[in-house]
């Protein structure tokens, strides 16, 4: 009989598919104390919230930099994309973005 070899765990951001640490979200949640217990699923819940809002608001920096001409995502050119936006700018609307102009 061969020697059974242990499996590796997995880390939740590879389970659901995410580039933001699902763990360290979690961790963050339980830290700061918003509910007696904080579940594994909506810590991936909110990870991958966080994810999309931050894909979201770099895919629109990304194509008003473009508009000017530049390749490089200036605090101008995200807080240009916050505020053509309805969603983000409804989101953001009392947030100041240094160097944004």
């Amino acid at each position: 009989m061969a020697p059974s070899k242990k499996a590796t765990p997995v880390p939740l951001s590879k389970k659901a598919n995410l580039a933001f640490p699902v763990a360290r979200v979690g961790s963050s949640l339980r830290k700061g104390r918003y509910a007696k217990r904080v579940s594994t699923p909506a810590a991936v819940f909110l990870t991958a919230v966080l994810q999309y809002a931050t894909t979201e608001l770099l895919e629109l920096s990304q194509t008003t930099a473009a508009q000017k001409g530049r390749c490089t995502i200036k605090p101008r050119h995200i807080c240009v994309a916050v505020r053509e936006d309805p969603d983000l700018n409804e989101l953001l609307q009392k947030v100041t973005i240094a160097g944004g102009g």
